[in-house]
């Protein structure tokens, strides 16, 4: 649980550090998983830091993200190097926890998360994919409208809905699916048709 101090230091950082449209996105993604969060019975500080520091590392390059990782010891698996859009959430996952004293592990994983997925996830890594993908500047999906009714109803379904798109559009244009979002898809998948 953060005090709303704290909350509002990370957001007068993210303000200073990304550009103007990736910070309107922040806030977007922290509002709506303090939403999600008052839907769900889940802390709702908890969530709006972790959406607030979502993208943190958003604001470098893929190359220096990389170079990052590597000069702070931050493994990449050939995995990760073939899905270099989900290298901001592992470094910026190491920025929450070192850079900006983030000890909770689900804030922590939650950010790490948030753009694949993963088999398993907590509630608060299902709420900040979620808000990421529902936020109101998002504007891109044929399936936002019926997802960001869900999204306050159900969450495994929810993601469910929002993985299959996401393998079937990555699928569509022969684009490399990260092993962690098939994974999340067949795990939400299963859990649902039991």
């Amino acid at each position: 649980m953060y005090r709303i101090e704290e909350i509002q230091y990370i957001r007068k950082i993210m303000s200073d550090k990304l550009d103007p449209k990736r910070y309107e996105h922040t806030l977007g993604v922290s509002f709506t998983a303090a939403a999600l969060a008052m839907a769900h019975d889940y802390d709702i500080t908890d969530a709006e830091m972790a959406g607030l520091l979502h993208d943190c590392a958003k604001r470098f390059p893929e190359s220096v993200l990389i170079s990052k990782c590597r000069k702070h010891g931050i493994y990449l698996s050939e995995e990760e190097l073939k899905s270099p859009a989900v290298i901001h959430a592992i470094y910026g996952a190491y920025l929450a926890e070192y850079k900006y004293g983030i000890s909770d592990r689900e804030v922590i994983n939650s950010i790490r998360y948030h753009t694949t997925g993963r088999a398993g996830m907590s509630k608060l890594e299902k709420i900040i994919y979620l808000a990421d993908y529902i936020e109101p500047t998002r504007s891109s999906s044929e399936i936002l409208p019926e997802v960001r009714k869900l999204a306050f109803t159900d969450l495994d379904l929810c993601m469910y809905k929002i993985l299959g798109s996401t393998v079937e559009y990555l699928d569509s244009r022969k684009t490399h699916i990260a092993k962690d979002t098939f994974t999340a898809y067949e795990y939400f998948r299963e859990l649902l048709h039991k």
